[in-house]
């Protein structure tokens, strides 16, 4: 089961994007990526506006069947390669299963992934872009993600993932942002020890050493 060139279409330095190659690696399907030029800014083009109208990336155009939102592919993807590959989501019929991952979802995206982009962009993507950093804006989510960590190590107390004994992909989707706020600041994480055995364990699976390789890969050609 293959995902064609011309059906995913986003960028190797995008955490986004990253998130959903990690999803693609761990149900082991086959894909390729249509990689955006942003030399001449084809996210804003109507073609590219066309199938994702906020000029972002990814998005996959399935047969006719597009979709953007990198948790929306994720959770496409898991749906529909659910007999590959790790589960990632409970089954539909388990109530307090689906209500504890969609729990874990909300806390990645509202107390982890605001913060953690941030620092992110202030350290990374800025600069690597040529454009200016705002010291305050990472020093003020710096300051947030230690705080939220600290519920982080709370719950990691008492179980192995976030919505419970069971991987999913609430835990995943942490990866991309967490491995850029780890190169920069790594005392963060260290400083937090439950949350960082979490991640280091996280880091540690083939899917997201193949995202890696593919980023290196992808960087020199």
């Amino acid at each position: 089961m293959t995902i064609k060139a011309d059906k995913i279409t986003g960028h190797w330095v995008s955490a986004c994007t990253q998130q959903v190659l990690l999803v693609l690696y761990e149900k082991d399907v086959e894909f390729e990526l249509k990689n955006i030029d942003w030399s001449t800014a084809e996210h804003k083009s109507a073609p590219h506006l066309e199938k994702q109208p906020f000029g972002q990336i990814p998005f996959i155009d399935d047969d006719g069947f597009v979709l953007f939102e990198c948790r929306a592919i994720c959770r496409y993807i898991t749906a529909k390669y659910a007999d590959r590959g790790p589960k990632l989501l409970p089954n539909s019929s388990d109530l307090r299963a689906v209500a504890l991952f969609e729990q874990a979802a909300s806390i990645e995206q509202s107390n982890f992934e605001p913060y953690a982009s941030v620092i992110a962009h202030e350290r990374y993507y800025n600069p690597l872009q040529g454009f200016p950093v705002d010291e305050a804006a990472y020093q003020r989510s710096f300051g947030i993600l230690n705080a939220k960590l600290d519920g982080y190590e709370r719950i990691l107390s008492k179980q192995k993932y976030l919505a419970g004994n069971e991987l999913t992909l609430a835990d995943l989707w942490h990866l991309p942002y967490a491995d850029t706020v780890e190169k920069f600041v790594p005392e963060l994480f260290e400083s937090h020890p439950k949350f960082n055995d979490w991640y280091q364990a996280l880091k540690a699976r083939p899917s997201w050493v193949k995202v890696k390789e593919f980023i290196q890969q992808s960087m020199k050609a």
